[in-house]
């Protein structure tokens, strides 16, 4: 067992492999707490159901609903399309449905990271289904370059470039969800 360092460090070693910090708890928890207050003035006289698609969504729903100054519900689904790889393989299948009825509610799915879009077209499909009022998706991280798929994102916390990123929620073969920073893996240095 290695134990890592949960605070802001410069860089991270994971296998052979160089991480560098790329956003630091102070921006994300910055942001978050900007992406709630919109939430909130965006929702006024409403009851959303935040949906947050496990496993990497949960810090980021966690942290942003303390910043929803309304009443509202909370739910998880679960998707897979990377298993433990750094690369999606291209399918989603579906591991947790919704335990809570959305028909006739404002829904607003909740997901750590868009890079092709495979995962929230699902959803959206999905969510047709269901016959919700409204959805809209909030997502911490959006890689702008990557996109395969012509998804609308209501709520972005950052675009970033198409890099491997890992932490606050985001994991490398289901390890490191639980650094406080969000890091980018360095190729020969540069990120």
């Amino acid at each position: 067992m290695s134990r890592i360092n949960l605070d802001n460090s410069e860089e991270l070693m994971i296998g052979n492999e160089k991480f560098v910090l790329f956003l630091s708890e102070e921006e994300i928890q910055n942001r978050v707490k900007q992406l709630g207050e919109q939430i909130t003035k965006e929702y006024e006289d409403k009851v959303p159901v935040f949906i947050g698609l496990l496993n990497g969504s949960f810090l980021f729903m966690a942290d942003l609903i303390k910043h929803i100054a309304l009443d509202c519900e909370i739910d998880f689904m679960r998707l897979s399309s990377y298993g433990d790889a750094k690369i999606s393989s291209g399918k989603v299948t579906m591991v947790k449905d919704l335990n809570c009825n959305i028909t006739g509610r404002d829904v607003i799915v909740v997901e750590d990271i868009v890079d092709t879009g495979l995962s929230i077209s699902y959803i959206e499909k999905l969510m047709e289904h269901h016959n919700p009022s409204s959805v809209k998706i909030a997502s911490l991280l959006l890689k702008p370059d990557s996109l395969k798929y012509d998804v609308k994102i209501d709520y972005i916390g950052f675009k970033i470039p198409d890099k491997f990123v890992v932490g606050y929620g985001l994991d490398y073969a289901q390890k490191f969800r639980n650094l406080r920073s969000i890091y980018v893996l360095s190729e020969n240095g540069v990120l």
